[in-house]
């Protein structure tokens, strides 16, 4: 576990999927401490309401404060979209001023309009992330000529999560919702983000689906490297973060079936230990 003095980064996903995002934090920043919370006893966020994955990601937050991050990242698009607001503008006043709490749209808003050339951009996500419409608000916030088409894929998460990405029910779910994206759009999308952290797990599959002019986001390099910025742009936080070299992993669920599932989203054998947050 940490010690008493670490500062770890905090990276919070409701599952898995916020992994393929540590995965290149660590890549591009593997010098700072990282700890990261699994809440995969109350997964899939994607389908709550939006005042349920608030509770929920406040009190996974409020955990990584009380472990010593100063800092914790919402791998997690669901969250990002129903509860960083919120607790940006709510809550961390009342907690402590002086943290922070980031998510991951954001930084692949600011992408999209400098790729795009049609100006028609598709986002694939969770029901709870389309129903969300945060992707098409904040691009709208800074590129309003591009317009945003949304598709909900909710099978892809169980499709990662049981192991069958590569199995033939991924190729029909994901040429399925492929089609209805660009349905909606015919010839037009030219850039698509991959709106879900779990989905990179998939994007071999989504890659033979889409013409090959069409660019593909997904969110842990542009996350990664939006954190690495953000780093230099605010160096007193970043003198706070403890740079250790240091990885801990928890989950709110069995820590075994973590251990088999994260070691597939990361790449590399993962060792966790279950804790309580609510």
């Amino acid at each position: 576990m940490l010690s008493p003095n670490s500062a770890p980064i905090g990276v919070f996903d409701s599952g898995y999927g916020g992994l393929t995002v540590l995965k290149q934090l660590l890549i591009h920043l593997p010098q700072y401490d990282y700890l990261y919370l699994g809440d995969n006893a109350r997964t899939p966020y994607g389908t709550r309401s939006f005042e349920t994955v608030y509770q929920f990601t406040l009190e996974s937050v409020r955990y990584l404060f009380n472990a010593g991050c100063p800092l914790v990242i919402l791998a997690c698009n669901t969250a990002s979209a129903k509860a960083l607001r919120s607790i940006q503008q709510q809550d961390l006043p009342l907690i402590d001023a002086s943290r922070r709490v980031l998510g991951v749209i954001r930084p692949s808003v600011e992408q999209v309009g400098l790729l795009t050339k049609t100006g028609h951009v598709g986002v694939l996500g969770t029901t709870g992330t389309v129903t969300s419409d945060s992707y098409r608000i904040e691009i709208q916030k800074i590129f309003p000529h591009v317009q945003v088409f949304q598709q909900a894929c909710p099978m892809w998460v169980p499709l990662v999560e049981n192991g069958e990405y590569q199995g033939a029910g991924a190729d029909f779910f994901v040429q399925r919702d492929l089609q209805l994206l660009f349905a909606q759009s015919p010839q037009q999308i030219d850039t698509i983000i991959l709106g879900c952290t779990h989905y990179p797990l998939l994007i071999e599959k989504i890659k033979s689906y889409l013409p090959t002019h069409v660019k593909l986001l997904s969110q842990g390099e542009i996350v990664a490297q939006s954190l690495a910025d953000y780093l230099v742009r605010h160096s007193t936080m970043a003198q706070r973060c403890s740079a250790f070299g240091s990885r801990t992993f928890l989950t709110t669920d069995n820590a075994q079936t973590f251990n088999q599932h994260a070691a597939v989203f990361l790449g590399q054998a993962v060792e966790s230990q279950k804790v309580m947050v609510f």
